[in-house]
């Protein structure tokens, strides 16, 4: 093989899919492990809107965190359910990297507003559900970036096409 690496594929492109309003309860501190801070943020419920998944966040998970590097960054391992306008049930796990500096941080922690053009906040999201005409989810790459207000958690979700 003389040249291994043939060609630079073009770059996949972004459907958007659908945003979320996530409501979130206080969170429940495991505290410091050997592993990081751990955290768990119950989900409540939220909204969901766009061109193809339209329906509500059901009270039916939580986010665990793990928080490292002195506070800055924070992996996220969401875990929840989408329940569609027509009665669909989508399962979500959704991780996440959120890293923003050890003040923005910890003013997260405490439930205060932070700027979100100061954090990085991005995920990948797996969707399934039951059906035929909701194949597609499982058949699905998908990206989307969040924002973390003190109520809840916004997001957006792509599908790589």
């Amino acid at each position: 093989m003389s040249n291994p690496i043939p060609e630079t594929l073009p770059p996949p492109q972004l459907e958007h899919v659908c945003d979320l309003a996530v409501t979130i309860a206080p969170a429940v501190e495991v505290g410091p492990t050997p592993a990081g801070l751990r955290r768990v943020i119950p989900i409540t419920g939220g909204v969901v809107q766009g061109p193809r998944l339209n329906g509500k966040v059901l009270a039916s998970g939580a986010d665990f965190q793990l928080i490292l590097a002195n506070g800055t960054q924070a992996h996220l391992d969401a875990r929840y359910v989408i329940e569609l306008v027509d009665g669909t049930r989508v399962f979500v796990q959704n991780t996440a990297l959120r890293v923003t500096s050890a003040e923005n941080s910890q003013r997260i922690m405490r439930g205060e507003p932070v700027n979100p053009d100061e954090i990085y906040f991005r995920c990948q999201p797996r969707l399934d559900a039951a059906g035929e005409q909701w194949a597609w989810l499982a058949e699905s790459q998908f990206i989307g970036a969040g924002r973390r207000a003190p109520d809840g958690v916004y997001l957006s979700f792509y599908r790589v096409c």
